[in-house]
């Protein structure tokens, strides 16, 4: 007997596109937990103004334009020790741009200090690059030799010779982006299953400090395809993709108030921390609207917007003082926030220069807060930003 779908029955997986609108192959290993995933597709609705005889709407012609969107929310989850990457990576790339730059560990020398981390062989970093060691992840700001880097803050357990240094994956901005395929598979495999094909994100939305740390991907697609509509050309494939075998699926939540934030021009930790949003705005369009085709064509990226807001209980130290002088100043700042505390559980977000606003003044609480609104980062070429698994 028929009976209802439940929401909870369903598995999510993302990969890259090696073309646009060209959906690829996937593996268990690219399966990836979710919260909700909200996917529209609808006509392009014009205005008919052709004289029909009465005021009955006669509709639309077979062929007009498609628009696709799409909401996609996961947790910040550990990322486990055999695959390369996390699973929902390419989400990240698809924000971001640029490829993924690992690193596959190392140790550390002796003469470690402060903000220098060296290194017992090459290393082979670049500035902006993620390092993580004892449950901490930090920011390469320089590149000294080889086998020295600095980094953007101290770590606050102090790196001895032989501390195994951790491996990490660093997502860059770049100034293309590319496209991924979203999977949302269905039990019983009877019911409607469905391929986001091009999807492209237009806002990422990093959040801190809730009950779980948790990321949200808003954007649009080329087209959404399903198993009950599919014919064959949809999304370039002769037919609609099975879901693969299953395989291990263990992760666990990171919670929201497991982290570090480091401030300021010389950066300092900061304890007082109430809430942190992070977001990445591509300023995203689409070429939709070329002559022979209903369906969007590529990618168009506009100016990138990235913006911090946190909140912080006030304290008449030096430190939470420096930050409201830079904001009337208008001065930039350093912000970091580490995600987690252990190995594989980390994720650090990194902005070099972010001009801070004024903060707002909130007295509703026992304790005066202040909140940040929409601090926007600054940089030189695709350096705004960078997002580092740990």
């Amino acid at each position: 007997m028929a009976s209802y779908t439940s929401s909870n029955v369903n598995r999510f997986y993302t990969a890259l596109e090696s073309a646009y609108g060209k959906v690829p192959a996937i593996a268990a290993q690219n399966r990836f937990p979710a919260v909700k995933l909200t996917a529209k597709n609808q006509i392009e609705k014009a205005d008919r103004r052709d004289k029909t005889g009465s005021r009955t709407f006669v509709g639309f012609p077979a062929g007009m334009r498609r628009d696709t969107s799409f909401d996609l929310t996961t947790y910040m989850t550990s990322w486990g020790t055999t695959i390369p990457a996390p699973a929902y990576g390419p989400l990240f790339q698809a924000s971001l741009g640029a490829s993924p730059v690992t690193y596959g560990g190392g140790s550390a020398g002796g003469g470690c200090t402060g903000t220098t981390l060296v290194f017992s062989a090459p290393h082979g970093l670049v500035v902006g690059q993620g390092v993580s060691c004892n449950g901490e992840i930090r920011f390469v700001t320089a590149v000294t030799s080889g086998t020295v880097v600095q980094v953007n803050a101290p770590f606050t357990t102090p790196v001895a010779a032989g501390a195994a240094i951790g491996r990490s994956v660093s997502y860059l901005p770049a100034t293309e982006l590319p496209s991924v395929s979203l999977f949302d598979y269905w039990d019983p495999s009877t019911a409607v299953q469905r391929v986001l094909s091009g999807a492209a994100v237009n806002r990422m939305t990093i959040k801190v400090n809730g009950d779980f740390h948790q990321f949200e991907f808003n954007g649009m697609a080329q087209d959404l395809v399903d198993s009950s509509s599919f014919a064959a050309g949809m999304g370039q494939l002769s037919s609609f993709p099975t879901e693969p075998a299953l395989g291990a699926f263990d992760y666990s939540i990171v919670p929201g108030n497991m982290g570090e934030a480091w401030l300021g021009s010389t950066p300092g930790q900061f304890y007082t921390i109430t809430s942190g949003t992070f977001q990445l705005d591509n300023g995203l369009d689409l070429r939709s609207r070329e002559f022979g085709t209903n369906l969007p064509q590529a990618i168009s990226p506009g100016p990138r917007s990235v913006t911090a807001t946190f909140g912080l209980y006030e304290m008449d130290d030096a430190a939470t003082q420096g930050l409201y002088q830079a904001a009337r100043q208008q001065s930039p700042i350093s912000v970091m926030f580490q995600l987690g505390q252990q190995a594989g559980h980390l994720v650090g977000v990194y902005m070099a220069a972010v001009v801070p606003a004024v903060p707002e003044f909130d007295d509703g609480d026992n304790r005066l807060q202040w909140k940040f609104q929409g601090s926007r980062a600054q940089g030189t070429a695709d350096n705004e930003i960078v997002v580092a698994f740990g």
